[in-house]
């Protein structure tokens, strides 16, 4: 049980100012993982990192198994703002049953989907500013039907957003991934990798820097798909083939573009000061950068969504769940930067 004045460190991602028409919704996640627990920490810690208001949308339950802190129990999601400094505002869910911290049951995947779809539902219809998913377990879901890689094809099935329209953005305090090919293994990438695939994900970031980020000609790096980005076409064909066509196109378009990059040589400090966002051939090439960098406070972000869609980079580590262990750097960044970019489309629209 962790007390409710318990705070995290600081996030990397500076916190903006609250959005003032509507909160952010929180979905809970999985009921046994750590979700709840890094929610209510960062609620707890919301004034000294200036968080918007927000508020979570699951079973009470999971919370009160992990925290001693005021739930406050509300009717819509606009209720949120005036109680937010009073109590942790919920939105509670069906009761998935019991709930044991560290142990995931079918019921329990069954409450994460249903929260996750109300919020989906709630961030469509205009009610919150942005949603901000708890981690899941995606074994779990599968068990009962989940037919999702992850919760990114999820909110972007419910949008009406093909997938390859979307991009599945990395975010640490100077580091910005995005994985051109997601949840695929990594036999298939040669075979799935194309150049539209390519083009459709740069359009989709470099169009989400501009108006969630303020970067008015966005710098994109892309790295290659082989070692030393195939060395001339010695180490493989796909950077000649694939990759150069792809940014010959972009270039054509008027975007800032360069590469391919040999990717053992794109992340160091220096090289990330000439981009504001790297494009990366498959899932770890993207992932692995930032998480060693950021691993407590990286945030996964949806671009090319009509919503505004952030997560922590975290899953829901069931081996600590429950004992108070759960850091929430990468919560409070997500929510952080939810905030932020919700204001920023805020002043857009405004202007």
């Amino acid at each position: 049980m962790i007390a409710p004045a318990e705070s995290g460190a600081a996030p990397e991602i500076a916190p903006a100012a609250p959005p003032a028409v509507s909160p952010l919704a929180v979905s809970l996640g999985d009921p046994a993982g750590i979700g709840p627990e890094v929610i209510a920490k960062a609620w707890a810690v919301r004034s000294a990192h200036r968080l918007p208001p927000f508020f979570g949308i699951g079973d009470r339950r999971s919370l009160e198994a992990v925290w001693d802190g005021p739930i406050i129990p509300i009717a819509h999601p606009a209720d949120a703002m005036a109680e937010f400094e009073r109590g942790l505002p919920l939105l509670q869910v069906d009761d998935p049953g019991e709930i044991e911290p560290g142990n995931p049951n079918l019921a329990g995947a069954r409450c994460a989907l249903d929260s996750l779809e109300m919020a989906v539902g709630l961030a469509r219809s205009g009610a919150v500013s942005g949603l901000v998913t708890g981690p899941v377990a995606k074994a779990q879901l599968y068990a009962i039907g989940f037919a999702h890689p992850g919760q990114t094809e999820f909110v972007a099935e419910r949008c009406g957003v093909a997938a390859e329209n979307v991009a599945m953005m990395m975010v640490g305090p100077d580091l910005r991934t995005i994985p051109v090919t997601i949840h695929r293994p990594l036999a298939s990438v040669p075979d799935v990798l194309t150049a539209e695939l390519i083009i459709s994900r740069a359009r989709t970031v470099a169009r989400g820097l501009i108006r969630d980020f303020g970067i008015a000609k966005p710098r994109l790096a892309v790295a290659g798909l082989n070692p030393h980005a195939g060395e001339g076409g010695t180490m493989g064909r796909e950077e000649i083939d694939i990759i150069l066509p792809a940014i010959a196109q972009l270039r054509e378009e008027g975007l800032e573009v360069s590469g391919p990059w040999s990717p053992d040589t794109m992340f160091h400090a220096a090289a990330r000061a000439d981009y504001d966002a790297a494009i990366c051939m498959y899932h770890d090439q993207a992932l692995i950068p930032l998480k060693t960098l950021y691993f407590d406070s990286g945030v996964n972000m949806t671009l090319g969504l009509p919503l505004l869609r952030t997560s922590p980079d975290h899953g829901t580590a069931f081996g600590i769940a429950g004992k108070g262990a759960a850091n929430p750097r990468a919560m409070i960044a997500a929510i952080a930067l939810a905030g932020q970019c919700a204001r920023a489309r805020q002043l857009e629209g405004a202007a």
